[in-house]
C-alpha cells in the first residue's frame, strides 16, 4: 500500500487522540536539568496540546493494561539493544504484535524502530560499520513524508545517535527512507506503523550533551565529525507534522 501519510486528517471527534508513549530508555541524568526525558521529548516535538498523552515506562516493566488504553502508540529510543536479554523486551514485542493486528497507529523511533522490526520478524544487529552520530541527511519517500521543504538536502536531515541497525526487514515492512550509512532508516508497515532510525525529537543541544556525557563510547573521529554538523539545519518540524498526522488516524 502506498500511503500518503502527510495529508491524513486528524480525528474530527472533537476529542484529542490518546497517545500512549512507551518509554524504553532514559536521558542521561546529567542532562535532565536542561532537557526533557525521552518520553517527554515527544510532547515537545509533537506539541503539548496535540494529544492526550499517556506515559508507560516499559523499561521498568510498567505496561498498559491492554492496547485499548490509547488510540495510538509511540515507542521511544533507548540505550538498550532490541536483541538484549531484558525482562521487558518479550512483553513489549508481544504488545507490538497486538497493536499491529488491531490496526491502531504506532510510531517507533530509533530503538522503537528496531524493536518493531524485530517483533514482526526482522533482524537487528550491532552494525559492523560503526556509529551514525550527529546531523545526517536522509533520502525520504515523498509519498510518506511529503516533498522537501526546500531544494536543499537540509530539509531531509535529522539527528542520529546509533550503532544498531535493522538489517533484515519483516515481510510487512516497506523501506521509505535511507542514508548513505543506514539502508533501512525509515519503514512503513501498510498504514499501521511508521518507524524512523534517526531522532526527530533530538536537537543540537541534546546531541552535544550526549557527546559530552556518553562520548567515551565513540571513536574520536565520530565525535569530531558529529560535533561539526550540529549548527546545520534539520527537518524537525516537517517530520513532526508527518508523525502527528499519522498518529491522529484512529482505526478502532
Amino acid at each position: 500500500m502506498n500511503a500518503t501519510i502527510h495529508n491524513t486528517s486528524p480525528t474530527d471527534s472533537g476529542l484529542r487522540v490518546r497517545l500512549g508513549v512507551l518509554q524504553a530508555g532514559r536521558a542521561p541524568e546529567a542532562l535532565l536539568d536542561h532537557h526533557a526525558d525521552y518520553d517527554r521529548m515527544f510532547e515537545n516535538l509533537l506539541g503539548a496540546d496535540a494529544f492526550d498523552y499517556r506515559h508507560f515506562p516499559v523499561l521498568d516493566n510498567v505496561f498498559p493494561n491492554n492496547i485499548d488504553d490509547a488510540d495510538a502508540w509511540l515507542i521511544t529510543g533507548s540505550r538498550f539493544g532490541a536483541y538484549e536479554d531484558h525482562t521487558w523486551i518479550p512483553p513489549l514485542e508481544a504488545f507490538i504484535r497486538e497493536v499491529y493486528a488491531s490496526g491502531k497507529p504506532m510510531v517507533g523511533i530509533c530503538f522503537g524502530h528496531q524493536i518493531i522490526a524485530q517483533a514482526l520478524g526482522g533482524k537487528v544487529e550491532k552494525f559492523a560499520g560503526g556509529w551514525s552520530v550527529g546531523r545526517v541527511e536522509y533520502d525520504l519517500d515523498e509519498s510518506v513524508f511529503g516533498p522537501p521543504a526546500s531544494n536543499t538536502a537540509d530539509s531531509s536531515a535529522l539527528m542520529a545517535f546509533h550503532q544498531d541497525q535493522v538489517v533484515s526487514l519483516p515481510a510487512e515492512a516497506k523501506n521509505v527512507g535511507s542514508s548513505s550509512f543506514c539502508q533501512n532508516a525509515a519503514l512503513l508497515y501498510g498504514n499501521r506503523m511508521l518507524t524512523l532510525q534517526p531522532h526527530p525529537e533530538f536537537d543540537k543541544s541534546f546531541i552535544q550533551g550526549l557527546l559530552d556525557v556518553r562520548g567515551e563510547i565513540l571513536p574520536d573521529e565520530v565525535k569530531t565529525r558529529a560535533a561539526a554538523t550540529l549548527e546545520q539545519p534539520i527537518a524537525q518540524s516537517s517530520i513532526a507534522q508527518t508523525l502527528r498526522h499519522f498518529l491522529s488516524r484512529q482505526t478502532s
